[in-house]
């Protein structure tokens, strides 16, 4: 039989899902990534029940859920240590269907690599859309070594996606959010504390435990574009936060500045049309970035690679169309199998989008009259139990893959 091919471009989180699902589908999969190695930019990620559950079609479901950390309470707080909102681990796995995971991104990258057979990642490799194809001519892709042509292209490339503006010219692009975020990981504090999320006037802080013992803290403040710290980004944390309840100022002392990752925050609030245009299909944040107030970028980027990959490996289901000769593969009809592909996506990320921007909105209120507001419409609604507070990810978390998973194979990747 012979494979069609697919070259994906970018080897972020839903670039390598998306290698992943296809080779198992049967397709050969090249990812053709810049940067010169696959060190991850950013340092943890959560992945929610949804995107376990995408995994879980390509076999990896269970060794993500291996890796969960949160056990008993969580939940809101402010600055100065109240409550706000307790939440319980059990609940939300009761409600969703399994427990939300903290990973470092490293952890993540290593285990979508290890289901990909040996040189299909090429790294150092800058790669452009040439021309995007047909349903009667492959789509061909340009890289200091030559031109590459593909049956499908997957577009990973990432918020600022060359891709996208090739294959939509028109499309206004990411937007300025109007904050910034800043990522750590560090030892865990001697003295124990519960996971949380607090949010302060403008600001907020989270701190997280990761499998390995060591703690993952994120924080985001609003801010003018492009801004940087006088000094180092730990001593603008330390301005931000230094005088926050515990754990933060024993986070931010195990602080190295050398690793405190800063970035502005930006999004597309405004849809793409399509998520393909002839042979191509984007994923990830070059198809619908968005706010981290959901904690969704990265799972909504699983989920894309999933549904993909379930649209890519049926054409015929799609129309009816001729197969190649014996001994060849099936046809592979783009145009019908990714038109499902975005019409199974294109709602559901635009919504999410539109539900990150309002919840971030919210999270950064900075008018003293607007945050009492805020921390007592919170604390009015945790009084009827964590159910409640969780209704909020209802339609998000709950999400389902379009194939239902093989048990057989979830902990057996290939």
């Amino acid at each position: 039989m012979e494979q069609h091919r697919a070259v994906v471009v970018g080897a972020g989180i839903g670039g390598l899902t998306a290698a992943v699902a296809l080779h198992r589908s049967g397709w050969h999969v090249t990812v053709l990534e810049r940067a010169r190695d696959l060190a991850p930019v950013g340092a943890g990620i959560g992945l929610a029940p949804n995107a376990q559950r995408a995994l879980d079609v390509i076999g990896l479901g269970d060794r993500v859920r291996e890796l969960a950390a949160w056990q008993g309470d969580g939940g809101l707080r402010t600055p100065d240590g109240r409550w706000l909102a307790r939440t319980d681990a059990q609940a939300a796995a009761d409600r969703f269907g399994g427990p939300l995971v903290l990973l470092h991104r490293a952890t993540l990258v290593e285990i979508l690599t290890s289901a990909l057979p040996a040189g299909a990642v090429r790294t150092g490799v800058a790669a452009a859309l040439a021309d995007p194809g047909d349903d009667h001519r492959p789509a061909r892709i340009t890289t200091p070594d030559g031109t590459v042509e593909a049956e499908l292209v997957v577009a990973s490339d990432g918020i600022r996606s060359a891709t996208r503006h090739t294959l939509f010219p028109d499309h206004p692009g990411p937007r300025y959010a109007g904050c910034t975020t800043w990522r750590v990981v560090v030892p865990a504090p001697a003295r124990p504390f519960a996971p949380h999320e607090t949010w302060g006037a403008g600001r907020l802080w989270g701190t997280q435990p990761l499998k390995d013992g060591r703690i993952y803290a994120y924080a985001m403040a609003a801010a003018p574009a492009g801004g940087r710290a006088p000094d180092d980004e730990k001593a603008e944390l330390l301005r931000l936060f230094g005088d926050w309840h515990h754990p933060v100022p024993e986070i931010l002392a195990a602080v190295d500045p050398a690793q405190v990752l800063r970035h502005d925050v930006h999004h597309l609030p405004d849809p793409l049309p399509a998520f393909h245009r002839g042979r191509v299909a984007l994923v990830g944040d070059a198809a619908h970035a968005m706010m981290p107030s959901l904690g969704q970028g990265g799972n909504q980027a699983i989920e894309d690679a999933v549904v993909l990959a379930h649209h890519a490996s049926v054409p015929t289901r799609h129309t009816a169309v001729p197969t190649h000769p014996s001994g060849s593969a099936p046809a592979f009809v783009p145009s019908a199998a990714l038109a499902a592909y975005t019409a199974e996506r294109l709602p559901r990320t635009t919504a999410i989008v539109r539900k990150a921007a309002r919840t971030g909105a919210v999270t950064l209120l900075s008018a003293r009259p607007a945050v009492a507001l805020r921390s007592a419409l919170v604390r009015s609604v945790s009084r009827f139990g964590p159910g409640l507070a969780l209704r909020g990810f209802d339609g998000v978390c709950d999400w389902r893959p379009p194939v239902a998973a093989d048990p057989s194979r979830a902990a057996h990747p290939a």
